[in-house]
């Protein structure tokens, strides 16, 4: 029998608190009931698996960022989105690693297209529809969107720039304006052969 106020929704919230505490790869079916103070079987009434619960804990965190994404380009355009864009990415890493970590958990095709990922990626197509590209160059602009944002993010959670000068921050916005100045001058595809 589930033990009382146990819900599918508590179990996620507090596997994304777990997440951001102790690492992603620690939120288990078995750190979850000890933290509830449950047996593992009680959980079972709620979630599947350890694989059903990561993969809640992932769409919880792909429709948290894509809603701190989308307040943060209401309103923008151009190098202005992007920025913003950019930043609600990070700010988002930065205050949620766990959950930054559980939003690049693998999800199957129709789960994928159904989550807050697929709203980033029509926030990204939207921003970039300002620097006027066209299929394909506008898909490839979104994987380098999504490369920068991740890359750089995972180097500096990792502590990859902490031994270096200057400040992240530096760097960041150096960065932006670099892409912003990539995707302003980006290569037109020559004709094929007729």
């Amino acid at each position: 029998m589930a033990r009382a106020g146990l819900t599918a929704d508590r179990l996620v919230a507090a596997g994304a608190k777990l997440a951001d505490e102790a690492g992603f790869e620690a939120v288990t079916a078995s750190a979850l009931a000890r933290l509830f103070e449950v047996q593992v079987a009680s959980l079972y009434s709620h979630v599947q698996n350890t694989h059903d619960l990561r993969t809640r804990i992932a769409l919880f965190a792909l429709d948290a960022l894509a809603a701190k994404a989308s307040d943060a380009v209401a309103g923008r355009a151009g190098k202005d989105a992007l920025v913003a864009l950019a930043d609600a990415h990070r700010h988002f890493a930065i205050a949620h690693p766990g959950q930054f970590a559980a939003s690049r958990y693998p999800l199957d095709a129709d789960t994928a297209a159904r989550s807050g990922g697929a709203r980033i990626v029509g926030l990204m197509r939207a921003v970039l529809r300002g620097y006027r590209l066209s299929e394909p160059d506008e898909t490839h602009a979104v994987r380098l969107l999504g490369s920068v944002f991740l890359g750089f993010t995972s180097l500096e959670l990792g502590g990859g720039f902490s031994h270096s000068a200057p400040e992240p921050q530096v760097s960041w916005a150096r960065s932006l304006d670099a892409i912003d100045t990539v995707l302003q001058s980006w290569p037109r595809a020559s004709p094929g052969p007729s």
